[in-house]
């Protein structure tokens, strides 16, 4: 299995207009979201074996998604139903086209209810690469099963990524920071935005920020800079690699494609280690600045994300 994920499957409650704040929207419209699942069909679009391991609940939504995930290709084998809590919802409002405001609806939902002794351990011994975010490490039960299958994986030989996706409406400033810290050690990949570099560093400089995290402990510190491209750091050196200049109509989950991009190109040929070298990075990132401008370009995260032959086509174009 090349790119095994972890954490939240949603229902993301989209707004029915842009240019509103969430109290402003006239309606929603329910989506499959979740940021883990939307890297592994990302992952399984570009061509990759992905896999999903998670919770939903037992009910309609909880079903929907793992059929969803299941007819875009992703092994949903780990994934297990909750007969208690439901399906976690976020409803999402866009005032403009490169922002967007985010509230959670769980108290809990199932997704944060995943035990260790729930997890997939076959399948996560099989992993290339292990991709995981914050939200799961917020409480209980999900955050011991989420560090438990990151050293399983870990210990299979598998490249570990982390996206630390913030969310501050789900925990305390102080708690995320102290646990994002701790766990930042344990990973290869450390994928981080602006607002993230500042909550970890007190700074949103990626020169020096990537840098300080990088002494932690990850081989690799990528920074998205949204419309402005991204930024990375390994232990040879760093370097921007600029944007895609293209018409956004929605930015959200282009992250989670971005992310993708960067797993699969790492691990598709051979040792991921042997790709981190500074000249082989901007090739890389700019195929995942690729993967995000495309998933920019319509309304939606699981129907915008691009194919491998999109992508390529893309590149050509610009490269023409």
């Amino acid at each position: 299995m090349d790119i095994v994920c972890l954490g939240e499957l949603l229902i993301d409650m989209f707004p029915a207009e842009l240019g509103c704040s969430l109290v402003e929207v006239s309606a929603f419209k329910p989506k499959p979201g979740g940021a883990p699942a939307n890297v592994a069909v990302a992952a399984a679009r570009l061509g990759a074996q992905s896999a999903f391991i998670g919770k939903v609940g037992d009910d309609a939504f909880g079903h929907h998604l793992a059929d969803v995930l299941w007819q875009e290709d992703v092994e949903i084998g780990g994934m297990r139903y909750d007969p208690e809590a439901r399906t976690g919802m976020a409803f999402i409002a866009m005032p403009d086209e490169n922002s967007y405001e985010m509230l959670f609806y769980r108290n809990p939902g199932a997704d944060m209810r995943l035990r260790a002794d729930e997890l997939d351990r076959e399948i996560l011994g099989q992993a290339r690469a292990f991709h995981f975010g914050s939200i799961s490490l917020i409480q209980e039960p999900s955050r011991g099963a989420t560090l438990e299958a990151a050293q399983i994986a870990r210990e299979a030989g598998a490249l570990i990524s982390f996206d630390v996706n913030y969310r501050p409406d789900l925990w305390s400033r102080e708690d995320a920071r102290e646990r994002i810290l701790a766990t930042i050690p344990h990973v290869d990949l450390l994928k981080v935005n602006e607002a993230e570099l500042t909550l970890l560093t007190g700074s949103a400089d990626p020169g020096t920020c990537s840098q300080a995290l990088l002494a932690l402990g990850p081989a690799l510190c990528v920074v998205t800079l949204g419309p402005e491209g991204s930024f990375f750091r390994t232990a040879g050196g760093g370097g921007f690699v600029p944007p895609f200049l293209v018409k956004t109509v929605d930015a959200t989950g282009c992250g989670d494609a971005f992310v993708a991009g960067l797993i699969w190109q790492l691990i598709r040929q051979g040792s991921w280690r042997e790709q981190i070298g500074v000249a082989r990075m901007f090739e890389v990132l700019r195929y995942a600045n690729a993967v995000g401008a495309l998933t920019s370009l319509t309304l939606g995260v699981i129907p915008a994300l691009p194919t491998a032959a999109q992508v390529e086509e893309f590149l050509g174009k610009a490269d023409g």
